[in-house]
């Protein structure tokens, strides 16, 4: 297809957009963030039947790969195909190119340019696709970590929003001096109405599903705590996936019936008056390579501080980033259904601690944590690029295996 215009500034994400999911929300953070420095600029995301393949919305114009390729690798090496296409008919007005995945990287950095390049590293497929595809081929997981390699050198910067994979990256090779951390955010919410059919006594766990997110573990917690006979669990899922059956299934098999609450792809309208009624947020993750060596920056515990509700979560480096155990709430040992339910009783039977914890939470997210603050520190990134985006860069191109790699503003909010 042709664009109707040329840009300067290109967002380049392997995620579809939009979706209740936090990189979805990273989307529409971080792309107006970069518009607005370029006056306008292409969005270029995955969609599905239910999203347009293009859309113009002001200076914005929106691309979604479409095509129906149920494979995921082979997905990615066709919408990086796709990427390169259009990166021939912008011509020579690019002046940065940020970019969040492999994909992406690749075709933007293999051709010879004069744009400057951003590589947004939230996580690297390299580490998360095991978990999601445990029979994936060692072969595959080694041309992916190459093409990742080649888009850490040849990135002109990169953002991370962790000090965990700020450190992880530096392990790999990458100079400190070209990583900038840009924490993660979270608009404060205001006490809102109880929702209709929510119960009296809840905690809540909220967004997606993966095996990292450690929501068994959640769930072997609340079993212990079958005593607590009006306390419900309610799971607001980002989407009905095949881990969110899993944890069906297995609430059933525990005998937890009709005590959790299921609910799916809430919008924030409806999210946020079940976060914020909620006598406590649960964020249990695992203790794997995925959060603990590469990091994370769970979106969830820092929407629930900006709610004013005390986080219990998994003591794990990125969450210790984020959550002061006995302040903003309760820090456990991760996988030990027990010590997280012991956690939870303890903050339920001192309602004072709980609340001094409610009001530190909401402090902390207004003080440190809100999205304004995080934009205003990738608008530096930007700002400190202009100069880079004059000079031609003519990086060579990687080998073959980093061709084929096996597998502020407002919200941008495309419907």
């Amino acid at each position: 297809m042709l664009l109707t215009r040329r840009h300067r500034a290109l967002y380049a994400a392997f995620d579809r957009f939009p979706t209740r999911k936090g990189a979805s929300t990273h989307i529409a953070r971080f792309a107006p963030a970069l518009f607005g420095e370029y006056g306008g600029g292409l969005l270029y995301v995955l969609g599905d039947d239910r999203l347009p393949a293009h859309q113009v919305d002001g200076d914005v114009e929106v691309v979604r790969f479409c095509a129906p390729v149920r494979n995921l690798l082979e997905r990615a090496v066709a919408f990086g195909g796709h990427l390169a296409r259009l990166l021939d008919e912008t011509g020579d007005g690019l002046e940065v190119c940020h970019f969040r995945d492999p994909w992406s990287g690749a075709p933007i950095l293999e051709r010879p340019h004069r744009y400057a390049t951003v590589f947004e590293v939230n996580g690297l497929p390299s580490v998360e696709l095991p978990y999601a595809f445990p029979s994936i081929a060692p072969r595959t997981l080694e041309k992916i970590r190459a093409a990742e390699t080649f888009c850490l050198d040849a990135a002109d910067r990169i953002v991370t929003p962790s000090r965990t994979t700020r450190d992880h990256l530096a392990d790999r090779g990458v100079p400190s001096s070209k990583i900038d951390v840009v924490p993660n955010g979270a608009d404060l919410v205001p006490p809102l109405p109880r929702p209709f059919e929510a119960p009296e006594r809840y905690l809540i766990y909220f967004g997606a599903l993966q095996s990292w997110q450690g929501v068994d573990t959640l769930l072997r917690a609340f079993s212990r705590l079958a005593d607590l006979e009006d306390l419900r669990l309610v799971v607001c899922g980002s989407a009905r996936s095949r881990p969110a059956r899993a944890a069906e299934k297995l609430a059933e098999k525990l005998g937890l019936g009709e005590r959790v609450l299921w609910r799916w792809e809430l919008p924030p309208s409806e999210l946020e008056p079940w976060l914020s009624n909620a006598l406590l947020s649960v964020a249990p993750l695992r203790a794997c390579s995925r959060n603990v060596e590469q990091g994370c920056a769970p979106l969830k515990v820092l929407e629930s501080l900006a709610a004013g509700v005390p986080v219990v979560a998994s003591d794990l480096p990125p969450v210790r980033e984020i959550v002061a155990d006995g302040v903003e709430g309760r820090l456990v040992a991760p996988d030990r259904p027990a010590d997280l339910a012991r956690a939870i009783r303890l903050l339920l039977h001192v309602p004072g601690l709980r609340l001094e914890m409610a009001g530190a939470a909401r402090r902390r997210a207004e003080r440190e944590l809100s999205w304004d603050r995080s934009v205003s520190l990738l608008k530096d990134v930007y700002r400190s690029l202009r100069p880079a985006a004059a000079a031609p860069s003519l990086t060579n191109p990687p080998g073959e295996d980093h061709h084929a790699p096996g597998s502020e503003g407002r919200q941008v909010a495309f419907a």
